[in-house]
């Protein structure tokens, strides 16, 4: 019986995740690129070409976003072609840098030669102890639209990422800011994408989940979840109309906002101590009763978030206990996946063994309906954020390791008081 009411609760709930993913895939919104946006494409062979960039940045395979490279000299090229293509919008791309050598350098071309000629792009050097700002620089060459900040110290009760932003936000001379992070990839039509979707949605901050690119195991493993969550847990179209705070989602990895709207929430100063700062704003903003919309990528706009298992489970872990909002939240939210997405194949594999494999068998039908309604869902969602389809045959691996990064941050938690980043201990 109570085997019955387990079972019973992970398909009811899977359906409801199901039906929420199907109506987004057909509603999300996706940045794409216009007839007035195509230009000469940029052509490049190897972005490490100018000189000046990390040869530790991979490239992207296919199916994870287009391939587009440039070097310096292509640069300039955009530059000219493009030139007349500025609108009514001064745009202010702001990129908090903390030891992003690896990084910045690809950043910094990609985002001078976009279309949308009306940017300034603003670097922040976050007291990194590698190369960021003089690699920043260089790939500058002297264009008058960029500005390399040197950060000032944090003051008490800042988070490091909120700080650098806040003087983002305050150095910014545009009337629409991009925060986007050094290791998000811009196609030469992203920002015009990005501009003509917040017109055509008015929207007062728009969000946007860039292509995510995997390449190791633990990157496919974990980082396509985010798609599973966001498309299968908050319907779009309850984040855009309904005006209740709790519906409301963001990405720190691009949060477009128009200036008058940045201002009266209060800037980065609102959000100071905040681990997921990205979710306060959008829930700020809908207290204001200003308008959130939010959009996928379309392979404009892309990153690869991590490089291995280590970056991904410290990356994610640093993240989940405020993404839950507590550590009881964790637990609790630990303990219903392993419901959803575990306890269906342990219920499959000890049917197997336990002889009970027979079509007939309720339980073994049911066991398997649940399976593959999990990973039905994992597949709808990858093909939706163009990541790899088969790789929802690992679901339950998937949740396994998420269930390690949520013992990674309680860890944390224990050990340190807070979590742990780039040499800091962040304590929210």
């Amino acid at each position: 019986m109570a085997l019955d009411l387990i079972a019973l609760a992970a398909g009811l709930a899977l359906i409801g995740i199901a039906g929420v993913a199907i109506l987004n895939a057909l509603t999300f919104a996706r940045l794409a690129v216009s007839q007035e946006q195509v230009g000469t494409p940029v052509q490049s062979e190897d972005i490490t070409d100018a000189g000046i960039l990390s040869p530790q940045s991979p490239p992207h395979r296919d199916g994870e976003g287009t391939n587009h490279r440039f070097r310096g000299g292509d640069v300039k090229a955009v530059q000219a072609i493009h030139s007349e293509s500025a609108s009514e919008h001064h745009v202010s791309i702001c990129i908090p840098a903390r030891d992003e050598a690896d990084v910045i350098g690809q950043a910094v071309l990609r985002l001078r030669a976009q279309t949308y000629a009306n940017v300034e792009i603003l670097i922040l050097d976050d007291h990194s102890s590698d190369d960021t700002r003089a690699l920043a620089l260089a790939a500058a060459e002297g264009d008058s639209r960029v500005r390399v900040i040197d950060g000032a110290a944090l003051p008490e009760g800042w988070l490091g990422k909120n700080w650098a932003c806040q003087q983002l936000g305050t150095a910014a001379r545009g009337d629409v800011l991009i925060f986007t992070d050094a290791d998000v990839r811009w196609e030469a039509e992203a920002v015009a994408a990005l501009l003509a979707e917040m017109e055509r949605t008015r929207a007062d901050l728009l969000t946007v989940w860039p292509t995510q690119t995997t390449i190791t195991w633990g990157e496919r493993l974990v980082v396509p979840l985010m798609a599973f969550v966001i498309l299968g847990y908050l319907p779009a179209l309850a984040v855009h109309h309904v005006p209740f705070a709790s519906l409301a989602a963001a990405n720190g990895q691009c949060l477009c906002f128009r200036r008058s709207a940045y201002d009266r929430i209060g800037g980065h100063e609102a959000v100071r101590d905040r681990i997921v700062e990205d979710i306060v704003f959008a829930r700020l903003i809908k207290r204001a009763g200003l308008r959130l919309r939010t959009a996928d990528g379309g392979g404009l706009i892309g990153c690869r978030m991590y490089t291995g298992w280590r970056e991904v489970r410290d990356g994610f872990a640093k993240n989940i206990i405020a993404g839950y909002g507590s550590v009881f939240g964790l637990l609790l939210g630990t303990l219903f996946h392993w419901l959803i997405l575990l306890f269906p194949w342990a219920w499959l594999i000890w049917l197997v063994l336990a002889g009970g494999t027979s079509p007939e068998t309720v339980d073994f039908a049911g066991a398997l309906g649940l399976c593959v309604l999990g990973v039905g869902v994992r597949a709808l969602t990858a093909a939706v954020t163009r990541q790899r389809v088969g790789d929802a045959l690992l679901l339950p691996v998937s949740a396994l390791l998420m269930t390690w990064i949520a013992a990674q941050a309680l860890w944390w938690q224990i050990r340190y008081g807070g979590v742990r980043w780039k040499g800091r201990t962040i304590k929210a």
